[in-house]
């Protein structure tokens, strides 16, 4: 049983699969940190990240961010309300995106790389 105030997961996937977020971004995220299982796409680690914003899951974003770029800390907005992503085209190591909040939208062309069979978030741009 959830704490009183605790952050509860979704029960619908948060990266638009359709499936239940305990079957899709959900064994993901506590497998990152177990050491499996890993997302098998860079499309795959994209969504899984995007569902991590919307569950506050700070710690799997750090784990996926590539060594190279990542920031030593990350502090996510309070009350920051994701509405949805949309992937516009994937390629196997780039993803374009909307993923829509309250206040409006962001739109971001992401890279990715693949090291020791992980793939990790690199850069974006808009």
């Amino acid at each position: 049983m959830p704490l009183l105030g605790a952050p509860r997961p979704p029960v619908g996937c948060p990266c638009g699969s359709g499936a239940p977020y305990a079957d899709c971004c959900g064994p993901l995220h506590r497998g990152r940190r177990a050491g499996s299982p890993t997302a098998p796409t860079a499309e795959r680690l994209m969504r899984s990240r995007y569902s991590a914003y919307v569950v506050e899951d700070v710690d799997y974003l750090l784990a996926t961010w590539h060594p190279s770029t990542r920031p030593v800390r990350l502090v996510l907005d309070d009350g920051d309300a994701w509405l949805g992503l949309e992937v516009l085209a994937a390629t196997e190591d780039t993803v374009r995106f909307v993923a829509r909040h309250r206040d409006g939208a962001l739109h971001e062309h992401s890279t990715f790389v693949r090291e020791d069979g992980h793939w990790y978030y690199v850069s974006a741009r808009s």
